[in-house]
C-alpha cells in the first residue's frame, strides 16, 4: 500500500525513535545506577568515620558483632587479614517483613581499636531494587514514546499539512490538467523557495509542451485539409474510369482495391480532421439535446446497416437523457457509438440501448472476452483485425466527452455483452 509522504517518514521515524530511547534508557539506566551506588557510598564512608569515632568513645560498640538493629557489624580479626582499603559490594539480605531478600550496598573496611587489636568493620545500607527500577523506567519509557508519537503525529497532521500545502496544490494543479484545456495562469506567491521553484519548472513545462502540442495540431489539421482534395479527385477519378467500361477484368480488380485503400485514407484523414477540430474547440454553442429523440433517429438512419447484418436493436428508456450540448457534437457521438457497435458486432447479434435520467448505456455482442480498457479509446486502437477500420472511432467519442467535463464514460464487459456508459457527474 503506498503511503503519502509524511506518514512514510513518519514509519521510520518511530521505528528509528523506538531504538534511540532503546539505547538512551540503557544509557540513562546505567547512569542512575552509578549516580545512585556514589551517593550510596558517599553515605557509607561518612557512617564509617563517625562508627570509627564511637568506637573509641564507647567500647561496647566493639561487641556487636553481628546485624541485628544496627545496619553495622564489627569482628575481630588478625593483623595479617586487616586492609585499611574500602570494599564495596552488593549483598541481598532476608527481611522478614517483605519475606524476601532485598538489595543491600554495603561497605567493609577494618581499623585499629583503641586497645591496639584489629578489627573488621561491615556497614550495610539499604538500596533501590534493580528490578523495581526497570519496571518502573520501562513504563515511564513506554509513556514518553507514546506521547512522542503523538506529538509527532500532531506536528504531521496540522504544522507540516500547512507547510506542505504549496505542494498539494502543484500536485492538483497537474492532476487537473489537460492538453488544449484553458488554465489559471496567474502566477503563485510561494512561502516556501523550493516549491517556488518547482512551480515555475512546472509552468515551463507546460508551456513548452503546450507549443509543441498546438504546432501537431495545426499540422494535423493543414495535412488533412490538404489531402482531402487529392484523394477526392483520385476516388473520382477511378469511379469515372469504372464507368467508362474501357478497363479490361484483371484491371478492374486492381482500382477496386486502390479505391477501397484511397476511400479508407480519405476517412482517415476526416476522422483526424474531426479530432483536431474537437481538440481545438470549434464546436463551442451548446443548446439542450434530447439524448432519447436522438438515439431514436440514428437508431432509424442506420437500420439498413443492422439489417444487413440481422443485427437486432432494442432501445430501452427509464428516464430522459437531455443536455446542454453541441447539436453536432451530439450526432457525432451517438453516431460513433452506434457504428462501433455494428462494425464489431456479429452476424444476428444484439445491440440494447438503455437510457436512464444519468446515463446512456450502449451494448453489444461481439468477441467473447473483454477488451483492454486502459486502451480503447487510444487513438488507432483497433478492436479486432479490421484493417479497414481507421481505429479513430472511440478516440473521437472520448475527445468529445473531455469537451464536458460534466460527463464521463467508461467500458465494462458484463454477460458477454460490451457496454460503453455515458454517465452524468
Amino acid at each position: 500500500m503506498k503511503l503519502s509522504l509524511k506518514y512514510y517518514t513518519l514509519k521510520y521515524v518511530v521505528v528509528a525513535l523506538l531504538l534511540i530511547i532503546a539505547l538512551w534508557a540503557a544509557l540513562f539506566y546505567a547512569f542512575i545506577l552509578d549516580e545512585v551506588y556514589d551517593n550510596v557510598d558517599d553515605g557509607l564512608k561518612n557512617r564509617k568515620i563517625q562508627l570509627i569515632k564511637a568506637v573509641y568513645k564507647d567500647k561496647e560498640l566493639l561487641n556487636n558483632v553481628d546485624f541485628e538493629f544496627n545496619e553495622f557489624k564489627i569482628v575481630p580479626i588478625s593483623e595479617e587479614e586487616c586492609n585499611n582499603r574500602n570494599k564495596f559490594y552488593n549483598r541481598t539480605y532476608y527481611m522478614e517483613y517483605d519475606d524476601d531478600d532485598e538489595p543491600y550496598r554495603v561497605l567493609e573496611t577494618c581499623f585499629t581499636d583503641q586497645f591496639g587489636g584489629h578489627r573488621k568493620l561491615v556497614i550495610r545500607t539499604s538500596t533501590v531494587e534493580e528490578d523495581d527500577l526497570i519496571y518502573d523506567l520501562s513504563i515511564a519509557l513506554i509513556v514518553l514514546y507514546f506521547f512522542l508519537v503523538l506529538s509527532i503525529l500532531f506536528v504531521n497532521g496540522f504544522l507540516l499539512n500547512k507547510a506542505w500545502k504549496p505542494f498539494y496544490a502543484i500536485l492538483e494543479k497537474l492532476r487537473n490538467y489537460q492538453f488544449g484545456e484553458k488554465r489559471d495562469d496567474r502566477k503563485q506567491a510561494y512561502s516556501i523557495r523550493e516549491f517556488g521553484q518547482l512551480d515555475e519548472e512546472i509552468d515551463e513545462m507546460i508551456r513548452r509542451n503546450e507549443q509543441i502540442f498546438n504546432q501537431q495540431k495545426k499540422f494535423i489539421e493543414n495535412a488533412s485539409h490538404e489531402l482531402q482534395t487529392p484523394l477526392a479527385i483520385m476516388i473520382n477519378k477511378i469511379d469515372l474510369s469504372v464507368q467508362d467500361g474501357k478497363v479490361e477484368d484483371h484491371h478492374m480488380h486492381l482500382l477496386m482495391d486502390l479505391k477501397a485503400n484511397l476511400s479508407r485514407m480519405s476517412g482517415l484523414n476526416k476522422s483526424l480532421l474531426m479530432l483536431s477540430r474537437i481538440d481545438n474547440n470549434q464546436f463551442s454553442t451548446t443548446e439542450i439535446v434530447d439524448f432519447n429523440v436522438l438515439i431514436k433517429e440514428m437508431i432509424a438512419d442506420y437500420r439498413d446497416f443492422t439489417d444487413h447484418k440481422r443485427i437486432g436493436i432494442e432501445t430501452v428508456e427509464h428516464g430522459n437523457f437531455s443536455a446542454s450540448f453541441n447539436s453536432d457534437l451530439a450526432h457525432i457521438l451517438i453516431s460513433n457509438l452506434l457504428k462501433n457497435a455494428i462494425k464489431y458486432n456479429i452476424p444476428d447479434g444484439i445491440i440494447k440501448v438503455i437510457i436512464e435520467n444519468d446515463r446512456i448505456v450502449m451494448m453489444n455482442t461481439g468477441q467473447k472476452y473483454p477488451l483492454e480498457e486502459n486502451q480503447i479509446f487510444s487513438r488507432f486502437y483497433k478492436q479486432a483485425s479490421d484493417h479497414n477500420s481507421t481505429g479513430l472511432g472511440l478516440s473521437i467519442v472520448h475527445s468529445i466527452i473531455r469537451q464536458y467535463p460534466v460527463f464521463s464514460i467508461q467500458y465494462r464487459f458484463e454477460e458477454e455483452m460490451h457496454q460503453l456508459i455515458i454517465s452524468k457527474k
